[in-house]
């Protein structure tokens, strides 16, 4: 039975809710509060909801659970008491009512007071001050750990201000406390200038304080007393500390859902919340979120903050986006107040990010003062691109998008967008704007103008007006650098590239943290029964076609051996060796995978790769016979004699793969020795991604220790292994912020850009990669005290790599550091002759290019025939192209050349169309494309990589895409087909 004082406790808590809404900090609080309190899975759920939603979020979770019948005896005491001990102990008076009415408006005014002095404090000697508070009780250990990592982290005054936020909720006499501290740390001025400000004594805030009851609130209340009139006219020299950035910054409210009487403007920094709860905005509708910079953010956006074009260079994870959400919201601010239009566009290069910056950046903390709208491939919008940039301020897209609407623009077909439309440009991972990239193709457009801009202005013409240039990279990068010089003039290259006026890196050096690295060499196997069978089936086939091999089997080396063989046994129709070239392919990469992953995984890749071979060979239909020639009958029959022999060794566990042992033990190692682990494994391959996935969910050893592995991999469908789409994508990220996953085995698709939270744990796995991914992979791991390993696979050149690597890295700081050291003429002289130079190399590209692009073959002088047996297919005559992107052939002739067969996996739905079977041979079953549904029409797209092309009557030995061919190919007449449909279906219906 419920007693009459548990319901008023209640009906205090529900009554004080807003209020302690504001002192609460939920994770410190949990730390206190046994699982009687609050069970296991509640706990959990608010853990999570303080990482999704933010810190006020979770609060009322909690104050949920707390409340929550039946209650145990002595249940609103222990949440006191937590409140207490985790050091909010203002909260604790509060909640206990231990305050008169008078008390709690004196300590909300102290507050507020503090609040306005922030630009000020923020110079005090933050360690000597944590420590003294420390002392006081006015800090816990918790505090002062926390305080001490800020300083050491972000510096002096970041830590001042995470130190401000902590004492306000000490218990109520705080401000004398603190008051003394200042007085004895040698603080004079900044005692002197509180106590002028509040008129309190040494022993609390009385009645004297700065009463600020009944009197304007605002900046009017910062002009009480001449101290806080210059710490306010200060404060907006340094209102980069934390702004507010809502339309009307009067109604912001200090206390997020406190009473109406408690708000009052804040200039400075709000001390209600702890530090790091922006991300809580993001779901509170039309309210929008705080911007908080670090100092070393607000050093290097400064340039752009005075309109220069500039390049931020920061590591992974040190706040690079944020620093330019903040350029973006005082560029649109400064040209509203000047009364000129604003336009700002975030380029970025995966679909992924598009999402990321949309949801967790720019919209939290630009709505509803500024329209922010995003735009990729997966969108409808970008069908009406133009109107979107109209009616928006800030609009996140792929860069390929703003690309095709300028080209629209410049070829005066359809409305498109120009340069001029835009006042400001971001560029993410702008470290891509190098030669045939879509940031430089966007980029080029902007340098010529700006030349032509030049001529106008000696003319006395007005210049064409052009955006500012903001470029975001953890790393330039040096390219294939081997000296300081080669590394400084690449690095020119792409500021040159980018317009700018500097590069900004705020102590690149400095952010270098004492990260354990180790490097894993392994040995190879004494014994390989299981890759000694494929060697031997890939020599029988070697004798089969007569092929002598130069290099090793399973080497890069080998792989472009039997590539060019395969092309060039195409050119000249010989079946025997295209067919064998296919199949060593195949049995080269089972002998990789068979040193990367387990062996039952390369035997599995190669037994799919002959059941697909049989299935093509087997018609959908009963009537219909597919070829199969000796050659192919031989090559089925091999592999069929060695497959019992080969599952067998698969299943052989000491015959498997160091580099699989190794890395193994490492993971043990590292997650049994953390209290809490979360880690990146990076692999080469998607397939290997799903394959150390699935072994490690296999294995007990790792789930025995709280190992629980997902994987993630790219969305392009340049691969045989299924992609991920960007949903798929977002719910693991999701997964492994919330803790549910704490291992990602992941692919190139994690080293740059995506939002993965910080790790302590990050392994390259046999992945080569050049300076710029390794600063983004050791990036990953940007927790406390992790650990950066390199697992060596055979074959892989991994560590060598590393070693390169870490050099480039070395030539990279040196040759920043060069850069910077030159005097404004010398730097821009070098800009100004590698843009001259970059335009001279486009305007001849620009020339070759539309030399190549001249389509003078006749249609009918083309042929194609399937590439993998003599057949003739069709003449270009019958090739017809939809939206100049698809390739069909609608001939009633050409129908009777293939087999259509159902493929769930290639399902595709877009606008206009859908794609969810291929078409085959019907001779010897090689797919030739997929059968499209356009518009309501059976539509036969093609391939061209799987034909063989002649053109004049020379055979083209490589032809991959379309665009390849010289010429043009008649377009598709829907109403004509159309008519067709109907008219057949007429027919039938008599």
């Amino acid at each position: 039975m419920v007693s009459h004082q548990d319901e008023v406790n209640v009906r205090l808590i529900e009554d004080l809710t807003p209020r302690l809404r504001q002192k609460i900090e939920v994770e410190r609080v949990l730390d206190h509060l046994d699982s009687d309190s609050v069970g296991d899975d509640e706990r959990e759920q608010i853990k999570q909801k303080a990482r999704n939603d933010g810190n006020l979020a979770a609060v009322d979770l909690l104050i949920s659970a707390i409340i929550k019948k039946p209650h145990r005896p002595g249940w609103f005491m222990a949440f006191v008491d937590a409140l207490w001990n985790s050091g909010l102990k203002y909260a604790a008076e509060f909640i206990q009512q231990n305050q008169t009415p008078e008390e709690e408006v004196e300590n909300e005014y102290c507050v507020k007071l503090i609040n306005i002095l922030v630009p000020s404090l923020v110079e005090m000697k933050t360690r000597d001050v944590c420590s003294e508070c420390y002392s006081d009780g006015l800090l816990n250990e918790d505090d002062k750990e926390r305080i001490e990592a800020e300083v050491h982290n972000a510096g002096s005054r970041s830590g001042a201000r995470e130190l401000l936020r902590a004492i306000v909720r000490g218990d109520k006499r705080w401000f004398s406390t603190f008051l003394s501290v200042l007085q004895r740390t040698g603080h004079e001025p900044l005692y002197e200038l509180i106590r002028g400000s509040s008129d309190c004594d040494d022993q609390g805030c009385n009645e004297k304080m700065c009463s600020f009851k009944d009197e304007p609130t605002g900046s009017d209340v910062a002009m009480e007393s001449p101290a806080a009139e210059a710490a306010a006219e200060d404060s907006s020299s340094v209102e980069y500390m934390d702004i507010s950035t809502t339309e009307n910054p009067q109604d912001e409210d200090l206390y997020k859902g406190a009473s109406a009487e408690s708000k009052q403007e804040s200039h400075c920094m709000d001390l209600s919340q702890p530090a790091g709860s922006d991300s809580e905005a993001a779901t509170r509708g039309q309210e929008t979120a705080r911007i908080v910079l670090r100092d070393y953010q607000m050093e290097v956006a400064k340039p752009a903050l005075e309109g220069e074009n500039i390049i931020i260079c920061l590591p992974t994870g040190h706040g690079k986006t944020r620093a330019a959400v903040y350029i973006t919201k005082k560029h649109l601010d400064c040209r509203r107040a000047e009364g000129r239009p604003g336009k700002v566009v975030v380029l970025v290069n995966k679909v992924p990010l598009v999402e990321q910056h949309y949801n967790s950046e720019f919209l939290p903390f630009l709505k509803p003062k500024y329209k922010v709208e995003r735009v990729s491939g997966d969108s409808q919008l970008k069908i009406s691109f133009t109107e979107t940039v109209k009616r928006n301020d800030v609009i996140i897209c792929t860069a390929q998008i703003l690309e095709n609407y300028l080209e629209r623009s410049n070829s005066e077909e359809d409305e498109g967008v120009n340069l001029s439309d835009l006042s400001l440009i971001v560029i993410d991972e702008c470290h891509h704007t190098q030669k045939g990239g879509v940031y430089n193709n966007i980029m080029m457009r902007y340098l010529k103008q700006k030349h032509k801009n030049i001529k106008l202005k000696k003319e006395q013409q007005d210049p064409v007006p052009l955006p500012q240039i903001l470029g975001l990279t953890a790393s330039p990068g040096v390219g294939d650098a081997k000296t300081t010089e080669q590394a400084k003039a690449q690095i020119l290259r792409i500021c040159a590239n980018l317009d700018a006026s500097k590069i900004m890196t705020g102590g690149l050096e400095d952010f270098r943290k004492d990260q354990r690295t180790k490097i894993v060499h392994v040995e190879d196997r004494k014994q390989d029964p299981f890759g000694q069978v494929i060697k031997n089936i890939m020599n029988a086939i070697h004798v089969h076609a007569d092929l002598s091999p130069t290099c090793d089997l399973g080497s890069q080396n080998y792989e472009q051996w039997v590539v060019q063989k395969e092309r060039t046994a195409a050119t000249e129709e010989d079946h025997r060796v295209q067919v064998c070239a296919e199949h060593l392919r195949q049995y080269n990469e089972g002998l990789n995978l068979s040193n990367t992953i387990r062996m039952r995984d390369s035997f599995s890749f190669l037994n799919k790769y002959h059941e697909e071979a049989l299935k093509k060979k087997s018609p959908p239909e009963g009537d219909v016979i597919i070829e199969i020639t000796d050659t192919e009958r031989f090559l089925f029959n091999l592999f069929s004699e060695n497959k019992k022999e080969l599952q067998k060794l698969a299943d052989m566990p000491e015959y498997e793969n160091d580099s699989l042992s190794k890395l193994r033990s490492n993971i043990l190692q590292e997650f049994s020795s953390r209290e809490t682990a979360r880690g990146i494994v990076f692999t080469k391959t998607r397939r290997s991604a799903l394959a150390l996935t699935q072994w490690i969910r296999e294995n007990p050893k790792f789930s025995d220790i709280g190992v629980k592995a997902s994987y993630i991999i790219g969305g392009g469908d340049q691969s045989v292994v299924k992609p991920m789409t960007s949903a798929e994508q977002k719910d693991v990220l999701n997964r492994f912020g919330s803790g549910e996953v704490n291992l990602l085995i992941a692919t190139s698709v994690a080293e740059e850009g995506l939002d993965i939270p910080a790790c302590n744990i990050v392994i390259q796995y046999g992945q080569l990669t050049n300076e710029i991914a390794m600063i983004q992979a050791r990036g990953r791991g940007r927790a406390e005290d992790s650990s950066y390993i390199v697992i060596e696979v055979k074959g892989s050149g991994v560590t060598e790599k590393e070693v390169v690597n870490e050099f480039r890295i070395a030539l990279m700081y040196k040759a920043i550091n060069k850069i910077r050291a030159l005097t404004p003429e010398e730097y821009n002289n070098k800009i100004k002759d590698f843009q001259l130079q970059s335009i001279l190399e486009n305007r001849v590209k620009t020339k070759k290019k539309q030399q190549k692009s001249v389509k003078n073959v006749s249609p009918s002088d083309v042929e194609f025939s399937c590439r993998s047996c003599p057949t003739p297919v069709c003449t270009g005559e019958d090739i017809q192209v939809i939206e100049n992107a698809h390739y069909v052939n609608m001939t009633p002739e050409f129908k009777e050349l293939f087999n259509q067969t159902e493929n769930t996996s290639l399902q595709e739905r877009l606008l206009e169309y859908e794609t969810s079977s291929y078409i085959s041979c019907k001779k010897c079953g090689r797919r030739w494309g997929s059968m499209m549904l356009y518009k309501g029409i059976q539509c036969p797209c093609l391939h061209v990589k799987n034909f063989l092309v002649t053109v004049n009557g020379k055979k083209i030995t490589k032809c991959t895409q379309w665009k390849d061919l010289p010429v043009k190919f008649s377009p598709f007449d829907y109403a004509e087909h159309a008519n067709q449909v109907v008219s057949s279906s007429d027919d039938e219906d008599m």
